[in-house]
């Protein structure tokens, strides 16, 4: 037992069930800005083993990235959707951009934005009149929730990390507590998608 915490009995297996686990995961996620072409985050079990990566297409014609797992094996491929109202994220399973493999989708809840507020939907969700999964806090200051659907149910949090280490080298490093039988590529997926639309700033929205 982990300390008599308690979690909502909440099963969330959106890209594969052998990425759920039966008790809470803390994993370090580092942006790495010198590399590029060999992935432009890496995520750690708080040992320093690489579970993921995230691989930058960036001289496709849509932002597109990549989530690897530690073989190198395509699991999620995202990227932005142009031209819409609202800044939208659109992810696919594997390697695939093809609308009947989308996984999920990830839009900002409203064009001006103070507090980070970004609604998930699945793809079956496609009246999206209610959003599946939601994202809450503030971006700055590394502080934010996930949450199943409208519930105040936390299925993940994310903080800030600072270490000599992070600082010496320049990198951003986050943490962030996966709560148990949660899906880990799906948070990963989630966290980079938030740091993607709030690293870019070009756009109004």
């Amino acid at each position: 037992m982990m300390g008599g915490a308690s979690y909502p009995a909440v099963e969330v297996a959106v890209v594969s069930p052998q990425f759920c686990v039966s008790y809470p995961v803390d994993l370090i996620v580092t942006r790495k800005l010198m590399t590029l072409e060999d992935g432009t985050f890496g995520v750690t079990d708080v040992n320093g083993n690489l579970l993921f990566r995230i691989r930058g297409k960036v001289f496709s014609l849509h932002d597109r990235r990549v989530l690897l797992d530690a073989a190198g094996n395509p699991i999620i491929t995202f990227q932005q959707k142009l031209l819409t109202a609202h800044r939208r994220w659109q992810a696919f399973r594997g390697e695939s951009t093809d609308s009947k493999n989308m996984l999920f989708n990830v839009r900002k809840s409203s064009m001006i934005q103070f507090k980070t507020k970004l609604d998930v939907f699945m793809a079956a969700n496609s009246k999206e009149d209610r959003c599946d999964f939601r994202i809450e806090g503030s971006w700055f200051e590394r502080s934010c929730a996930i949450y199943a659907g409208d519930t105040n149910n936390v299925i993940a949090q994310m903080h800030k990390k600072h270490t000599a280490q992070s600082i010496l080298l320049g990198k951003d490093t986050f943490c962030v507590t996966i709560y148990p039988n949660v899906d880990h590529a799906f948070i990963v997926a989630l966290v980079v998608i938030l740091e993607e639309i709030n690293e870019d700033r070009s756009g109004d929205d």
